[in-house]
């Protein structure tokens, strides 16, 4: 069967999005595939489709549970009843149910948490793999935005299962980072299809504003004049709510706040209604719209300066997914970096708390971490993803082989690293607002890129005719841009 078939039979598509087809030949062919395409192009048919025609079972490592939960949900109304997610959402029964009957399920999503449990492993092993997929691969390198030492071993975790035909997507990735993944999974022939994170059809703007204040007065005018849907991303839960009250208050009735911090039900309630047009603005934290199919989000606004150039292009790449012109807008107060590098400071733990930990650990000895957690988590004051980071790397020390000083000594490093790179990315996304250069090439520089064709409202550096993203102007006129990715492509193979 042609996979132009199988696309429209299990999709209802008739043509491919740029670098699906490829990225799927490739995989057909038997061939181990590291894959980057931008934002909104549809990375998931890039291992759904295969599924189909490969043998046994698909394995999706996936790093965050909603997204997990979004796309076996989006498989089931397609009609695919042989997919599941194994998860922290689980129930022990419910897990050990479909651990028990792994073999009834041709596309199984798990985190790499779970997938690191040796009575999970040892299912897995049971199973003919057809295909091993990594999502948001950009995870494993230590040298990505957003490193997971949980994701580090899926290498060995893939020689454990038997050296599976593999696949690694993500979005944004810069050269360093893709060769870390491709080392990191231990893939000694594989193919690189890497295509540009560009995505012409949005208009990048920053406004620089006088004081915090100014942010919520012209984020009212903004969605009482942009046609919507749209999303306004925060780094603050508090304010994403409190920001959500301001636009009802000011009329605006089909605005909600998205964050971590609501019930599992509520944030399911609240995707669905965006996803049916129930609601025309989402106020919401960065995991919102991982995993959403809905195209028509007309534009991105960031209250909040993101904390690295990767991330802002996959927010703001939840715009314009059916080709449509859309905007970006990022809102920059001078100081704005100051959150996010407090942000990093919850993230990694103080040299005075890795200090204190070890010292306890002297005292108390290395088997005792598990069972005094919660103690020690509330003595040392450490945040979630403070202590994620630090006991994964505690219970892989090798005391045997390595003193608990040098131990010490080597993590202190591994954060005084992260540190570095964090604050450079944040200072990077900084010079970026205040740069004169087109910002869309500046974007391309930074991955390696160059910007191959003129675009019609590039940048505000460059000249945008705002007044077409008016909701009222639209109301009256066809939209004034088309874009269509043949042509694209074509452009850039003339060059």
């Amino acid at each position: 069967m042609k996979i132009e078939e199988v696309l429209y039979n299990h999709f209802k598509f008739r043509t491919f999005k740029l670098g699906q087809k490829e990225i799927i030949s490739s995989i057909l062919d038997g061939q181990h595939t590291m894959a980057m395409l931008p934002t909104g192009t549809g990375k998931s048919l890039c291992y759904q489709l295969p599924g189909y025609l490969l043998k046994g079972q698909v394995i999706i490592v996936s790093p965050l549970l909603s997204l997990m939960q979004d796309q076996v949900e989006q498989m089931k109304i397609r009609g695919e009843k042989r997919v599941v997610a194994i998860n922290s959402f689980l129930s022990w029964p419910d897990k050990r149910q479909i651990l028990n009957n792994l073999n009834n399920y041709k596309f199984i999503y798990i985190s790499p948490e779970m997938l690191g449990l040796d009575h999970v492993l040892d299912r897995l092993k049971r199973l003919k793999i057809g295909l091993f997929v990594i999502d948001e691969a950009h995870c494993i390198s230590q040298w990505g935005f957003d490193f997971r030492p949980e994701y580090r071993k899926l290498g060995a975790i893939r020689e454990k299962v038997g050296n599976p035909l593999t696949l690694a997507l993500t979005a944004t990735a810069t050269s360093d980072v893709v060769r870390d993944i491709v080392s990191s999974l231990h893939l000694e022939d594989w193919k690189e299809h890497i295509f540009s994170v560009d995505r012409p059809n949005i208009s990048m703007k920053v406004e620089t504003l006088n004081e915090v204040l100014d942010k919520q007065r012209r984020v009212v005018e903004l969605v009482e004049y942009l046609q919507g849907p749209g999303i306004i991303y925060f780094s603050s839960k508090k304010l994403a709510e409190e920001t959500a009250e301001l636009l009802k208050s000011n009329g605006n009735r089909k605005v909600m706040a998205y964050h971590g911090g609501l019930e599992q039900e509520s944030r399911i309630l609240i995707q669905q209604q965006f996803l049916k047009g129930e609601l025309d603005v989402i106020c919401a934290t960065s995991a919102f719209g991982m995993g959403i199919n809905k195209e028509d989000v007309r534009f991105v606004i960031h209250y909040h300066m993101p904390l690295q150039i990767e991330s802002y292009l996959q927010e703001i790449g939840r715009a314009g997914r059916d080709g449509e012109a859309s905007v970006a807008i990022l809102l920059y107060v001078p100081g704005d970096e100051q959150l996010p590098l407090q942000l990093i400071d919850n993230e990694l733990p103080s040299e005075a708390q890795i200090d204190w930990l070890f010292e306890w650990m002297g005292e108390h000895g290395h088997s005792m971490l598990a069972q005094s957690e919660a103690d020690i988590r509330s003595l040392a004051g450490f945040t979630d993803t403070q202590w994620r980071l630090i006991f994964d790397y505690i219970i892989n020390l090798d005391l045997d082989q390595t003193s608990l000083k040098e131990g010490l000594n080597n993590f202190k490093i591994f954060i005084q690293n992260r540190n570095t790179i964090k604050r450079k990315k944040i200072a990077e996304v900084k010079n970026w607002t205040q740069s004169t250069e087109c910002r869309r090439e500046k974007i391309l520089k930074y991955f390696d890129e160059q910007k191959k064709m003129e675009i019609t409202n590039c940048c505000d550096r460059c000249g945008i005719q705002f007044e077409q993203y008016n909701k009222r102007e639209k109301l009256d006129q066809e939209p004034s841009f088309q874009f269509h990715w043949k042509d694209y492509l074509s452009a850039i193979l003339k060059k």
